[in-house]
């Protein structure tokens, strides 16, 4: 074992733990940063083969429900790509989030905990808040998205603010948690100036969480950050120049509008026809579902029948159904949505087996930030397909890896103490 311990990466330890830092701090603000960090895990990883090999083989135990979860999802993803002659990208972004693993010899061979992770996520929440403010109001934008769609980006923003959250179970994190409260409330205002609401669904579940592990963080934590979110909604409803009073009436609006039966399109009513949609869809091909083209086409046949409101085509024409697992249910049939539950539920069930088993706030920590990263996809995943976005869906596969990196790191740590 220590052949794959001594190696290599000792010595560029230092510049290896800018990595998570620069690519946290990029992720939202550049249109490269999270391609360029993925490709970057995977050169090094491949550059010094024999110490990722070796630190891959002695982890594989760990590591093997979750890397056979994303394997198994790429591997569908390949089969349906031939089956159907589709393009590229129908496996592109599952076969990237399975090179993902290799962030996890690169951080184990550099023997790198997770503080460079709780550093460039407060770095990141802050970046993308800046870029938010300047687009709302420098640049006049309507909604802010940095380089991704709005909605994306905002669920984003909100990832890195609770990815931040956790890291103040680490007690050498916690001496600065003004900076982490701070950057924490930065990503929930770029999300507000996004004009996203999907992802803050979240927030109870990740606030439920937080609260189980209040042994670990600052006493005042749980009670004043739900103040302070409070605050922070209040305020940006108040000042028009926000847009969100704008979303929230546009949303009551829509509301309303879809229970007095109008047939006027709005971005509630859409959503609910898609998922009739997808409901149909999936009751006429259950197994091996149906590709985008197709599907819409068998919509329009049903909008003709009056089977289906025209609201589901409302310019601008939606691109996905608005949820994650029905489309993945719809275009990948019931085997398709079991992959995608399994890269889901198999890293929530391995952080949580983690969380349960950290005799302290180190190792805490990382389970904890993993947990929230897939509680937060998942709940944006209910009004928003976030695994349609390359840039999305590579983050998602990094940081679920990276903090399994960081908790076996944490373990082994402990165990040589």
């Amino acid at each position: 074992m220590r052949a794959c311990r001594v190696p290599v990466l000792s010595g560029s330890r230092a510049w290896t733990a800018t990595l998570p830092v620069l690519f946290l701090l990029s992720c939202l603000v550049t249109g490269f940063g999270i391609g360029l960090a993925g490709f970057l895990f995977l050169a090094i990883a491949l550059w010094h083969w024999r110490a990722s090999r070796a630190v891959l083989s002695r982890d594989w135990p760990a590591l093997r429900p979750v890397v056979l979860a994303f394997a198994a999802y790429a591997a569908y993803a390949l089969f349906l790509h031939l089956a159907r002659a589709t393009g590229w990208h129908t496996f592109d972004a599952p076969l990237r989030m399975l090179l993902a693993v290799a962030v996890v010899p690169v951080l184990r061979v550099a023997a790198l905990d997770a503080r460079p992770w709780w550093q460039g996520a407060c770095a990141g929440a802050l970046a993308a808040a800046g870029l938010a403010a300047w687009e709302r109001w420098g640049a006049g934008f309507e909604r802010a998205g940095g380089f991704l769609n709005p909605i994306v980006f905002g669920n984003l923003a909100l990832v890195l603010a609770l990815v931040a959250l956790a890291g103040l179970a680490d007690p050498r994190v916690r001496r600065h948690w003004r900076w982490v409260a701070v950057a924490a409330l930065a990503g929930a205002a770029a999300s507000l100036l996004s004009g996203s609401r999907g992802g803050w669904l979240a927030l109870p579940p990740a606030f439920l969480l937080l609260w189980t592990q209040r042994h670990h963080l600052p006493r005042m934590l749980p009670g004043g950050l739900a103040l302070a979110s409070v605050v922070l909604v209040v305020l940006a409803y108040a000042v028009p120049a926000t847009g969100v009073r704008e979303r929230v009436e546009v949303g009551l609006s829509d509301l309303n509008l879809y229970l007095e039966g109008n047939p006027i399109p709005t971005s509630l009513s859409v959503r609910l026809e898609l998922w009739k949609a997808a409901g149909m869809l999936a009751r006429e091909h259950p197994l091996a579902g149906i590709d985008t083209a197709a599907y819409k086409a068998q919509m329009r046949t049903w909008i003709a029948e009056g089977k289906l409101s025209p609201a589901v085509f409302a310019p601008p024409e939606p691109p996905h159904l608005h949820n994650d697992a029905l489309q993945a249910l719809v275009t990948r049939g019931l085997p398709g949505l079991a992959c995608w539950l399994a890269i889901m539920l198999a890293p929530l069930c391995w952080f949580a087996r983690t969380l349960r088993r950290a005799a302290d706030g180190v190792q805490a920590a990382p389970a904890l930030a993993g947990m929230l990263v897939v509680v937060a996809y998942a709940m944006s995943g209910l009004s928003e397909v976030m695994f349609w976005s390359m840039k999305a869906s590579l983050l998602y596969a990094i940081l679920v890896f990276a903090f399994m990196a960081c908790c076996l790191e944490t373990g082994r740590a402990r165990g040589r103490a």
